[in-house]
């Protein structure tokens, strides 16, 4: 029986590796988003410290006055008010750093799903094929939210526990001696035998993240198709589907919590011990059996002791209580590495591709272009081909053969080895916008989206006016169907293109290219659906508006590729020339001159 968990998430050998220094330094880059407040949430707890000191002293102060001194309450209001205003701006000061954290981690977050979704948005369309949509968006949603315990916790946390253990230490040398020395001998313990436990809790987390994401990703993908899921009759074993998935997030949580209880019993075991330890040495001391000290142990110099000893291990029981959001953090960014490492360049100041392409029709020269697909190995393997400005010219082959992928390289929408110039400019110096504007391309399957006709027609050109939207309908025969009903161009249609056919959904893109002007327009299967009728007139508009510009047009019909200049065949990885007679409508072009 195959292992139903296989489909839902990856080998977790492989997701509990160590991030790498990108990674890291990257997750350490974002903190400055936190700005102002991120700085002052972290200083805050080093401030409270001091405040802490001074509750203990007072206290002690109050108690050695009244048992030694004998002073009477009246006489102590002054001290008694004044811990009470400690005890209170201790208060408020764990206030301040707990809403400026969560300040601080809300700026964060939002720089990070700013360049996370910028750097989505830089990808190639092979890359983002390769990836579900639901698993895209859950990182972007639970991976970035999993980074808010870190930024508005830990990070605080992890400064005090790093300095106010030593200082508090240092500080009650002057006292004693030997609870100083004890405190800086069983502090740094904790520590250690934290990040022991904290490797494991790291990989668990990252496990955990990874299963989420993964159950994020089924559950979405499959809620977008539970309508073929119930044609199908599928639905049921999907439901097991997502079950299965949910109940493996279950395990992992309980993995990590597991963990975190025993990361817990570590600290307390050595913050009692560390306690204990002060409390018998003072206790021993005042009785007699330890003698360690030049002058005799008073009341308020063994109370003061004792009282600062469980503030000694506050700061790291605080870091405790926050370590699990580290190693969510750091699971987090392990889950959309591929996004960071994405973004190094831009990271980096890699100045991107600004040469501009040339006004008018765009030559394509190939030199030993090599594709590779998926699965399938080389595609397509040495080609070398030479389109002169304004030709026209069909590329022909079985589905599958690499025909698509070629002049998705030449959109560059697709990886290859090789080179490829347009316009004499090698693909990776054109300047994205210039290419974007030049270079025109209809894939196998157009996008439409929820809205009407026209403004799926507009996003070729956003500030066209409706004169030249009806214009670019009338060029790709869209009122052939548009017309027909009430609203014509205003007809509204839903999402992935709902209530047109296949067909009219390519005429309608096909009039965004026709809003638009540019130099080179790569076509995959425009007469795609078509009947012979209407692919001849589609042909007809095509080439008409071709004039001046270069085209390139991949297709099954041999009608559509008799209509064009030059004729190739792709087979066995090579693109092969085909003898060919032009139409009477090339032949036409050719005797005005019109094609090379």
């Amino acid at each position: 029986m195959v292992d139903i968990m296989s489909t839902i998430e990856h080998d977790p050998a492989s997701s509990a590796s160590r991030l790498g220094a990108a990674e890291m330094a990257w997750l350490k880059t974002q903190r400055r988003a936190g700005g102002l407040w991120l700085r002052v949430a972290i200083a805050v707890p080093l401030v409270a410290g001091l405040f802490t000191v001074a509750q203990a002293f007072t206290l002690a102060t109050i108690i050695d006055r009244a048992l030694v001194g004998h002073v009477a309450p009246a006489g102590q209001i002054r001290l008694v008010l004044l811990l009470v205003a400690i005890i209170c701006c201790r208060a408020v000061l764990a206030l301040v750093s707990e809403r400026l954290g969560s300040r601080a981690a809300e700026d964060v977050k939002r720089a990070i799903r700013q360049s996370l979704q910028a750097s989505i948005m830089a990808k190639s369309p092979e890359w983002l094929r390769e990836r579900s949509s639901g698993v895209l968006a859950s990182q972007l949603v639970d991976g970035v939210e999993a980074l808010d315990g870190y930024f508005a916790r830990f990070m605080p946390a992890m400064i005090a526990a790093a300095v106010l253990p030593v200082a508090f230490a240092i500080g009650l040398m002057p006292v004693d001696i030997v609870v100083g020395a004890l405190f800086l001998v069983t502090a740094p313990l904790i520590p250690l035998f934290m990040a022991l436990v904290g490797w494991g809790a790291e990989a668990a987390s990252r496990r955990h993240m990874t299963a989420l994401t993964r159950l994020s990703g089924l559950f979405a993908d499959r809620l977008r198709g539970i309508l073929v899921l119930k044609l199908f009759g599928r639905a049921e074993d999907e439901v097991a589907r997502v079950k299965a998935a949910s109940d493996d997030v279950a395990t992992r949580t309980l993995q990590v919590l597991r963990i975190a209880f025993l990361s817990s019993a570590v600290l307390e075991f050595f913050a009692a011990i560390g306690v204990a330890g002060v409390a018998l040495y003072v206790g021993l001391t005042y009785v007699g059996f330890i003698d360690l000290r030049g002058s005799p142990l008073g009341l308020q110099a063994g109370l003061f002791c004792l009282l600062m000893a469980p503030e000694v291990y506050m700061p790291l029981r605080t870091l405790a209580a926050h370590y699990h959001d580290r190693a969510a953090a750091k699971a987090a960014v392990a889950d959309f590495a591929a996004l960071i490492n994405g973004s190094a360049d831009a990271v980096a100041g890699v100045p991107a591709p600004t040469t501009p392409l040339p006004a008018g029709a765009l030559s394509v020269t190939i030199r030993q272009l090599t594709l590779h697909a998926a699965g399938r190995g080389v595609i397509l393997d040495g080609v070398d081909l030479d389109i002169p400005a304004g030709a026209r010219i069909a590329i022909l082959g079985p589905s599958g053969i690499g025909k698509s992928s070629l002049i998705e390289a030449m959109a560059r929408l697709r990886s290859f080895e090789g080179s490829i110039a347009i316009g004499g400019v090698p693909l990776g110096e054109i300047d994205e916008a210039s290419m974007r504007r030049q270079v025109a391309l209809l894939g196998q399957r157009p996008k439409l989206f929820h809205g009407t006709i026209a403004d799926n027609i507009r996003l070729g050109l956003p500030d066209a006016t409706a004169a030249a939207v009806s214009r670019a309908a009338d060029q790709a025969l869209v009122g052939d169907f548009a017309d027909r009903t009430a609203d014509g161009l205003e007809m509204a249609i839903g999402e992935r293109g709902r209530g047109v056919s296949g067909g009219e959904a390519h005429r309608v893109a096909l009039a965004r290219i026709f809003l638009r002007d540019p130099g080179l327009i790569l076509l995959d299967e425009p007469t795609a659906h078509l009947d012979a009728a209407t692919e001849a007139r589609i042909i007809a508009a095509i080439l008409r508006f071709a004039e001046g510009r270069t085209l390139v047009v991949v297709t099954h019909s041999e009608p559509v590729a008799r209509s064009m200049d030059r004729i190739y065949r792709i087979a066995g990885g090579r693109l092969l020339p085909v003898p060919h007679r032009p139409s009477s409508m090339a032949t036409a072009r050719r005797e005005r001159g019109d094609a090379p």
